[in-house]
């Protein structure tokens, strides 16, 4: 039964083609990880700061002196958290939210977002605490980790494509993202006064990637083609014949996801048909 539960869990997170479970599951298990290890260090009481040493070794570093030696840590900070909550809230995000991304966007458009928001927010965090004055003086032990800032970039990508979409949140009922997006740049922006000012500021570069991103979509650039793998080429002998059906068939579904997908950045996603729903929710799923 054991072997059967560890199974699920593995397929589940990397053989669903879901990027969501990967992540979590990813997050998680790192978390699981570090937490077990932590158990000896704290029960021998020699007085070892763990949370310390991930900080040091995986966190990303304001100081700039540091980067040449810790120039990894831009990817792994995005997967430690700072305890049980810090996890569990992102990962919450990141899976109800993620659910709506996937439904309108591919999974390689999810893992650019994703990972290109970590990175944003890495970069925005060291700007910041070494440009602004009132956090020059105290830069050699700064350090930021956690997911936050990629799961930012996924919540404001989500909402600037469907900024309509209502989500139900306890004690506030039915919210529409483009307004929890917001209330959240908001709480960050005043949150870079705070003790957790590099936090807000990670937060803040995740959000430019994620609204930057759906902008220049929609505009017909897509970022996440880095991501995309190329062809191999092959030489087909065209005899004069005519296109097939089924590559016309294509042409005018991609034409009809597109028209779509201007519908629902102009009304939002609830101005949709059941048959426009339907056709946007298969698409998605290839």
């Amino acid at each position: 039964m054991n072997n059967s539960i560890f199974q699920d869990l593995k397929n589940k997170v990397f053989h669903s083609g879901n990027p969501s479970y990967l992540y979590i599951g990813i997050n998680t298990f790192v978390f699981v990880i570090v937490a077990i290890i932590n158990v000896p260090f704290f029960l021998s009481g020699n007085g070892v700061n763990f949370d310390a040493i991930i900080g040091e070794y995986f966190g990303f570093p304001a100081s700039l002196a540091k980067l040449p030696v810790r120039f990894y840590t831009i990817l792994t900070y995005q997967f430690f958290h700072g305890g049980f909550l810090h996890l569990l809230f992102n990962m919450l995000w990141l899976y109800w939210v993620g659910r709506i991304f996937l439904d309108f966007l591919k999974p390689r458009q999810f893992h650019f977002v994703y990972l290109a928001g970590g990175f944003a927010g890495a970069i925005l965090f060291a700007l910041a605490f070494n440009i602004f004055p009132v956090f020059i003086s105290g830069i050699s032990g700064q350090v930021i980790i956690g997911s936050s800032a990629a799961v930012m970039a996924i919540i404001v990508a989500t909402a600037t494509l469907v900024p309509d979409y209502s989500i139900r949140l306890l004690l506030f009922g039915d919210v529409k993202l483009k307004y929890l997006a917001i209330a959240y740049i908001v709480l960050d922006l005043i949150g870079t006064t705070s003790a957790n000012a590099g936090g807000s500021f990670a937060h803040i570069g995740g959000a430019i990637i994620g609204f930057t991103y759906i902008k220049v979509l929609q505009k017909g650039t897509d970022w996440s083609n880095l991501f995309k793998k190329k062809p191999k080429l092959r030489v087909v002998k065209n005899n004069g014949a005519k296109p097939s059906a089924k590559k016309k068939e294509s042409s005018v579904d991609q034409r009809e996801i597109d028209s779509i997908l201007d519908k629902i950045s102009k009304s939002g996603y609830d101005k949709l048909t059941k048959e426009e729903k339907e056709t946007l929710f298969k698409a998605s799923k290839h």
